[in-house]
């Protein structure tokens, strides 16, 4: 089992677990599948993800999921939005002046385009007035049910 501190070593892939997404993947340590569900990024390393044991660098519920299971150990645990990417948040979409947005260099205003606010939080553009901007502050994910097909291949104490 691996405990608080240890360093878990997992092979993951997640998927949405609800509404009319279910089933898409939306990450993996996987090449393969990353290229048959259409998110494989070429500037990225499909390999093993390392994580430490309860510091919070992945989402609460696989976390927990790697609590429980010894090395060798492949589940699927189903994880509720209050322990993968927070429930959905309305006040975490702003509305900003679109003369504000386009005055900065990096931003063309378009929806579904990304930007940075101030307090460094991302968020992307849902909609576009002719005098206002919509920003959605939410993960993407926020509000939905995920399931990670988890496979722990070692854990080890650091130190």
């Amino acid at each position: 089992m691996a405990s608080k501190g240890d360093i878990a070593v997992v092979h993951f892939t997640g998927r949405i677990a609800g509404g009319e997404d279910a089933g898409a993947v939306f990450d993996t340590t996987d090449v393969d599948v990353a290229m048959e569900s259409s998110i494989y990024h070429g500037h990225r390393d499909y390999k093993p993800l390392e994580f430490r044991v309860g510091d919070r660098n992945v989402v609460p519920g696989l976390d927990d999921a790697v609590r429980e299971m010894a090395v060798g150990d492949e589940r699927t645990v189903t994880v509720a939005p209050e322990r993968a990417f927070g429930e959905r948040d309305e006040e975490k979409v702003v509305e900003f002046p679109r003369a504000d947005l386009e005055d900065r260099s990096d931003v063309t205003a378009q929806t579904g385009e990304l930007v940075r606010a101030e307090t460094g939080e991302t968020g992307w553009i849902v909609a576009v007035g002719d005098e206002s901007v919509t920003v959605d502050f939410n993960h993407e994910l926020a509000g939905l049910p995920v399931e990670f097909d988890v496979k722990l291949l070692n854990r080890y104490e650091d130190g």
